[in-house]
């Protein structure tokens, strides 16, 4: 019609640069919750770390303190070793 290409029209671009910025928005909204998660993880493991030792002292077994923290036995027992 007027030579131009669907590209080059201003609806194109306008609809263009608006999907861009729903990406980026998205794209930052999954970073942080990807942090959030990250630092729970983390805070978790530390208090692991601190707590499993304590318990076991106190003649609890591993799966005693596995039930009460509500985690798996697995992760109370690489949790004994790494603090060994």
């Amino acid at each position: 019609m007027l030579g131009l290409t669907l590209e080059q029209t201003r609806v194109y671009q306008e609809a263009k640069a608006e999907g861009r910025e729903e990406g980026r928005e998205e794209g930052r909204e999954e970073g942080r919750e990807k942090g959030r998660e990250e630092g729970r993880e983390e805070r978790e493991a530390e208090m692991l770390k601190l707590t499993v030792p304590l318990l076991l002292k106190t003649g609890m077994s591993v799966e005693q303190i596995a039930q009460h923290l509500n985690v798996d036995i697995k992760t109370v027992q690489i949790t004994a070793q790494s603090s060994t």
